[in-house]
């Protein structure tokens, strides 16, 4: 399974956190969330915790399901 990439992500002044996946916003955290998201993207993988926290994490089997014959439209 690849690593999570193309993932950034800003603070704000008014304590909020804007996560950006491929320039395209992918969550906007204020609040409790936010603070709970920076605690844990400094320490850990920053990609990783960004891909969870948006939902966009892969399992790596997406292309293999778009192509199987009940997903075919």
């Amino acid at each position: 399974m690849p690593k999570p990439h193309g993932f950034s992500y800003e603070r704000h002044r008014d304590r909020s956190v804007v996560i950006t996946h491929q320039g395209r916003t992918a969550a906007t955290l204020r609040g409790n969330r936010a603070e709970k998201f920076l605690t844990e993207v400094g320490s850990g993988d920053a990609q990783l915790v960004m891909a969870r926290w948006t939902g966009a994490y892969k399992f790596g089997n997406e292309r293999t399901a778009k192509n199987h014959p009940r997903n075919r439209r």
